[in-house]
């Protein structure tokens, strides 16, 4: 049963009036199932009606409360498809954003925000979508909850991710002030925000969150593997050629151990 007729079953059994009940959705079956889906009224004309009834000034409050819940529950519906069809056509025009900043410390590249913006934010603003940045409750300790509302037309989805604002580095040593660890988890968190609400690609791997989502190498084993590659005498542009990576710290977290035992038995063979 479509939402209309379960509406038009709900206004039936709370004694709506017959000018609101006319033409009620038909069982089809057989050949009738055109004439059935024909005589069925339009999502808008059953607003329509649910908006005249509304002004009915006789009817019982609390049969009016039930007609404007509908009424309510019905254009949310259509706002939130809206909502949704809209961002499946902007996505459709997002292409992958090219790389143009580095961190020197981990020697990896990552899309900035300032290019994000630029190569995306023609496309949903033309499709009517509105975005707000704030922070919220509910982060773990020493971690920063940032927000994103997402707005267009009548509907609004918020969107959240938690990050670090210890101050610590790649390293696990203090690196920053407390005031600088809550701009710099706010800037990642609007970056990162930015690619997953779209589901924008950078075209390479973006690790420059420092391992923040687990499918790459813990900053303690990036300098073990460091520690290593020169201990091994390894040409370190010649190990990450080999590692199929730009930088230690995006080797997958499942190619670690055989990383550490290929540089062990370089390290061997070189003692002999």
């Amino acid at each position: 049963m479509n939402a209309l007729a379960v509406a038009h079953k709900q206004m039936t059994e709370d004694g709506a009036p017959p000018e609101l009940l006319r033409h009620p959705p038909q069982v089809a079956n057989g050949n009738q199932v055109a004439i059935a889906e024909a005589s069925q009224p339009t999502e808008a004309t059953a607003i329509t009606r649910i908006i005249e009834m509304a002004r009915d000034t006789s009817l019982p409050l609390d049969r009016l409360e039930k007609v404007l819940q509908m009424q309510q529950q019905m254009e949310a519906r259509k706002d939130e498809r809206a909502f949704n069809e809209a961002m499946a056509r902007a996505q459709a025009e997002m292409r992958t954003v090219a790389l143009d900043s580095s961190n020197p410390q981990t020697r990896s590249r990552y899309a900035s925000y300032a290019a994000l913006d630029r190569a995306i934010r023609p496309h949903y603003t033309r499709h009517g979508f509105a975005l707000s940045f704030n922070t919220g409750d509910g982060a773990p300790e020493n971690c920063i909850r940032i927000l994103c509302d997402v707005s267009c037309g009548g509907h609004s989805r918020r969107y959240h991710i938690d990050m670090p604002a210890d101050g610590k580095g790649a390293k696990g040593g203090d690196v920053m002030t407390k005031t600088h660890a809550t701009g710099s988890a706010i800037s990642y968190g609007q970056r990162y925000l930015l690619k997953m609400i779209f589901n924008v690609s950078t075209g390479e791997t973006d690790d420059d969150g420092n391992a923040a989502g687990g499918a790459v190498i813990t900053p303690d084993q990036a300098e073990q593997i460091t520690k290593l590659v020169e201990e091994s005498r390894c040409n370190i542009e010649v190990f990450l050629r080999l590692a199929g990576v730009p930088s230690i710290s995006d080797i997958p977290a499942a190619k670690f151990d055989r990383a550490v035992a290929w540089l062990m038995q370089k390290i061997q063979a070189a003692g002999k």
